[in-house]
C-alpha cells in the first residue's frame, strides 16, 4: 500500500515540480519567434529556463551545436533558488525518457522509483538537482551535432553524481577526459585536504568529434637546458639529430664532405638543400663529425597539455576581466575549451550563461582569428540581471557583437507583464536598457534609499569616475518621486540621475526634473539634463537600443586605456566592482 501511495504521490507532484524548473512565458509579446536556419547563424541571447527553450524544436533542432560548455549552479542560494523553486524530490516524465536509453522501464523499474519515494528519509536538494539536471542533458545530447563535444564544469559537491548521469545520456564510452583545474590556492587554514580544484567533464556525441591540441608554456628550466644555442639575430635554438633512425639505402649519401650516416639520412637531398637554404643545418667544425638541425624555440608550440591544467589563474580581486559575479570563470579557460573543441563557423552554447564568459570567448576568438569564418554564439540565463550584464560586457568590442535577444519584453505590454510577473526582474532588466547595474546586485529588503541603479563614466582624462544614479518604477509615479530622487542624487553625491518609468510622466514631473538643472561637462563642454525622466516605450523603441540608448543624454567616457576603477557607493559595493568596466 505504501508503494501504491507513494506512486500516486509521484503522480500529483509531477506538474509542481516541472512547473517549478523555470519561470514560463505566458505572454506572446515576452517572445520573438525564429527559424531553425536564425539559430545557427546569429549570435543568440535568451532570457528563460533553459529546459523550455532547449525542448523547443524551432529554436534547437536536433544535431544544431558543435560545442556546449555549462557550469550550472549548485549550493548557491542565489543560483540554486532560481533555478530550482522548490525541493520536493518528484522526478519528472522527462526524466523517466531519460533512463528509458539505458534501461528498460517496465514494471519492476517503476516499483523500484515508488521504493525510493517511499523508503527515502527526505527530499534532498541533491535529489532535486539531479533530476533538473538529468532533464537537460538529455536534451543538450539531442541538439549537439555528432561531431560536437560537451565540458560540464562542477565542483567536488556533485560531480560524481553528475558523471553517473553523464554515463547513462551520452554512453560511457563518449566519455573523454575528467579535467582538473587547480583554481585556487592552498588554504593554511584548511582542516583537511585544501580544496582547490574544480572538475570539468569532457564528452563527445561519438567517436569522431572535432578535437586541436592545445600547447603550453615550456617550462624555463627546460628553455634554459635545451634552448642554449643563438643564432646572430638572437634566435634561440636547440640542435637535432638528423639521421635516420632506420635502414634508409635511397637516403645514404654525402653531403658537403660529410659521409653518410650508417643507416642514411632523414631528409632527402631536396630537402637538405632547402634546409641549407633556409639556414637551419648547423655545421661542426669537424668533417668527421655530423650536422645538425636547428629547432627555434619561438616555432615550438610548447608543452602537448594534459588533463591538470595548473597554469590558468583564477580571477582575484585585482583582474581587468572581474566583474564581480560570484561564479566568473577566467575567460582563458574557455578560451582553450573553445580552441580545442571547436572550429571557425561552429556553433557554441552555453545554457547558463551567468555573467557571459563563454560568450566573451567566442567573440576574442572570433576577432584573433582574422578572416577566418567566425563562430556562432548562443548564450541562455534565467535572470535579467546576467543578460543585462552579458549585454554591457560585449559593448567593449569594436566593431560592436552583433546579437539578437530573445525571451524579454519588446513592447510596453510585454514590459507590463514582467512587471506584474516579478519587479526585480523588471528592474533589472530596466536597467540593462541603459547600460547600468544594480546597486547591489541582490534583491532588497525594505528601504533602497531611492536608488534601484548605477552608471559609472569618465568624461575628463586622469580624473575619478563619475555617477549617474538610477531608479525604476513599474508603478504609479508622481512629481514627488521627482523630488525625492533629486535629493538622493545630492545625498550620494551623484552627478548625474536617471528616471526610468512604466507608466508615462505627468507634465509636473517633467517639470521638477528641469528644477533639477544641468550638470556641465569639463571633458566636453557642453551641459546636460541633472535628472532625465525615460519611459519604457521611449528605450524599446530607441535606434540603438541597448546599452547605450540614443535618448539616454550622458557624457561619452574618453579612451579606456586611462580608465580606473569606478568608486564604490556606500551601498553598493558589488556594483562598482561591474561599473569599471562597464565605464
Amino acid at each position: 500500500m505504501a508503494a501504491h501511495a507513494g506512486a500516486r504521490k509521484l503522480g500529483t507532484e509531477l506538474a509542481a515540480l516541472q512547473a517549478a524548473s523555470g519561470i514560463s512565458v505566458e505572454n506572446p509579446a515576452m517572445v520573438r519567434t525564429i527559424s531553425p536556419a536564425m539559430s545557427q547563424q546569429k549570435n543568440l541571447l535568451i532570457f528563460g529556463d533553459n529546459l523550455r527553450w532547449l525542448k523547443d524544436a524551432s529554436v534547437f533542432p536536433d544535431e544544431c551545436v558543435d560545442l556546449i560548455y555549462l557550469d550550472p549552479p549548485f549550493n548557491s542560494q542565489r543560483g540554486y533558488n532560481v533555478l530550482f523553486k522548490e525541493v520536493d524530490g518528484a522526478p519528472s516524465a522527462s526524466q523517466i525518457q531519460a533512463f528509458d536509453d539505458t534501461w528498460q522501464w517496465d514494471e519492476d523499474a517503476r516499483d523500484r522509483l515508488d521504493d525510493i519515494e517511499v523508503s527515502a528519509p527526505g527530499h534532498s536538494a541533491m535529489f532535486a538537482y539531479l533530476v533538473q539536471m538529468t532533464v537537460r542533458l538529455v536534451q543538450l545530447h539531442r541538439v549537439l551535432r555528432k561531431t560536437g563535444s560537451l565540458y560540464l564544469h562542477c565542483d567536488p559537491t556533485a560531480s560524481h553524481y553528475l558523471k553517473v548521469v553523464l554515463d547513462a545520456i551520452f554512453g560511457t564510452r563518449s566519455f573523454k577526459n575528467e579535467i582538473i583545474w587547480q583554481r585556487t590556492n592552498v588554504h593554511s587554514d584548511s582542516k583537511t585536504w585544501s580544496k582547490v580544484s574544480d572538475t570539468i567533464f569532457f564528452y563527445t556525441k561519438s567517436e569522431k568529434f572535432t578535437w586541436n591540441p592545445q600547447y603550453g608554456a615550456l617550462a624555463e628550466e627546460h628553455v634554459a637546458s635545451k634552448y642554449r644555442n643563438k643564432d646572430g639575430d638572437g634566435r634561440q635554438y636547440q640542435l637535432s639529430d638528423m639521421t635516420s633512425p632506420n635502414p634508409r639505402p635511397n637516403m645514404m649519401y654525402e653531403w658537403k664532405g660529410h659521409a653518410s650516416p650508417p643507416n642514411g639520412w632523414r631528409y632527402s637531398r631536396e630537402t637538405m638543400a632547402d634546409l641549407d637554404k633556409q639556414g637551419r643545418i648547423w655545421y661542426p667544425d669537424s668533417k668527421e663529425k655530423r650536422p645538425r638541425l636547428k629547432r627555434y624555440l619561438d616555432e615550438m608550440p610548447g608543452t602537448l597539455l594534459g588533463n591538470v591544467w595548473t597554469d590558468i589563474n583564477p580571477i582575484n580581486s585585482q583582474a581587468q576581466e572581474r566583474l564581480g559575479y560570484p561564479t566568473q570563470k577566467p575567460l582563458a579557460l574557455l578560451q582553450r575549451i573553445l580552441l580545442a573543441s571547436s572550429n571557425p563557423g561552429d556553433v557554441v552554447l552555453d545554457p547558463f550563461c551567468g555573467c557571459g564568459t563563454t560568450i566573451d570567448a567566442v567573440e576574442t576568438v572570433n576577432r584573433e582569428s582574422g578572416g577566418a569564418k567566425r563562430r556562432t554564439w548562443i548564450g541562455i540565463d534565467l535572470t535579467h540581471l546576467a543578460i543585462s550584464l552579458i549585454k554591457n560586457r560585449l559593448g567593449r568590442f569594436t566593431p560592436p557583437a552583433r546579437f539578437e535577444v530573445m525571451g524579454e519584453p519588446t513592447d510596453v505590454r510585454g514590459a507590463e507583464f514582467l512587471a506584474r510577473k516579478d519587479r526585480y526582474q523588471f528592474q533589472y532588466w530596466a536597467l540593462g536598457l541603459i547600460g547600468a547595474v544594480p546597486w547591489t546586485g541582490e534583491k532588497k529588503k525594505g528601504a533602497d534609499k531611492g536608488v534601484d541603479g548605477v552608471r559609472y563614466f569618465r568624461d575628463e582624462r586622469d580624473a575619478a569616475s563619475k555617477t549617474m544614479l538610477v531608479q525604476v518604477k513599474s508603478g504609479h509615479v508622481k512629481s514627488g518621486d521627482i523630488r525625492d530622487f533629486h535629493g538622493t542624487i545630492d545625498r550620494e553625491k551623484a552627478v548625474m540621475g536617471v528616471f526610468i518609468t512604466l507608466e508615462e510622466p505627468t507634465r509636473d514631473m517633467r517639470m521638477e526634473a528641469l528644477d533639477a538643472g544641468q550638470y556641465f561637462s569639463p571633458g566636453q563642454q557642453r551641459n546636460y539634463p541633472r535628472i532625465q525622466i525615460l519611459t519604457i516605450h521611449e528605450l524599446l523603441n530607441d535606434p540603438d537600443g541597448a546599452p547605450k540608448p540614443r535618448c539616454l543624454a550622458m557624457p561619452p567616457t574618453v579612451a579606456a586605456d586611462t580608465l580606473k576603477q569606478a568608486p564604490a557607493a556606500r551601498s553598493a559595493a558589488k556594483a562598482a566592482e561591474q561599473g569599471d568596466f562597464l565605464e
